[in-house]
């Protein structure tokens, strides 16, 4: 490959903001307790925001059951309130250093605000994906200015890094739709 932009570097990128997608729509959950479904969640503790799993322990006892076992007595309140401020629409029962939160039943109301948390995440990851896309097509036009590459290299080059987004974004899109009748089945 002639000097440029490193499209393998592009590749990984994208690769990556479609491993986040999936890692964020495997949390929704679809009518069956997953302790993936509070991967999201972050908690404020000892200063900074960090996921639920570095502060307590997440189990499965039943199938519509979860329970997390906070680690820290004085992180329960903090774990509690990042539970339900996830948008998840969870309500947690605290017993002392155990939360307790029974997972609702899935209505058709509720079936459709997690279609649109799935969408919000999509869209994150295409602004993402387009982000590196931009990435890319400065660093080809930085290249064609200073001369390292000629003008049909610039151009082929770019021509490559649209058809790679465009196939990165499809497979959101996909992902997205699969996501979508899973949520939906009743």
């Amino acid at each position: 490959m002639s000097e440029g932009i490193d499209i393998k570097e592009l590749k990984r990128r994208m690769d990556g903001a479609v491993s986040s997608f999936k890692s964020d729509i495997a949390s929704l959950r679809t009518g069956r307790a997953s302790a993936n479904i509070l991967d999201p969640v972050t908690i404020e503790a000892y200063g900074s925001r960090v996921p639920l799993n570095q502060v307590a322990n997440i189990t499965v006892p039943e199938p519509r059951m979860l329970t997390v076992s906070v680690w820290d007595k004085s992180m329960v309140s903090s774990v509690e309130r990042g539970i339900r401020e996830s948008n998840l629409g969870l309500n947690p029962i605290v017993d002392g250093q155990n939360l307790r939160i029974p997972l609702p039943e899935l209505n058709e109301e509720r079936r459709k605000s997690l279609v649109k948390v799935a969408h919000d995440y999509a869209e994150k990851s295409k602004v993402a994906i387009r982000h590196v896309r931009r990435d890319g097509m400065d660093g080809l036009k930085k290249a064609e200015k200073d001369g390292v590459i000629g003008q049909d290299e610039s151009r082929a080059q770019s021509e490559r890094v649209q058809k790679m987004t465009d196939e990165t974004i499809s497979e959101i899109d996909r992902l997205l739709g699969e996501k979508e009748k899973e949520i939906m089945q009743v």
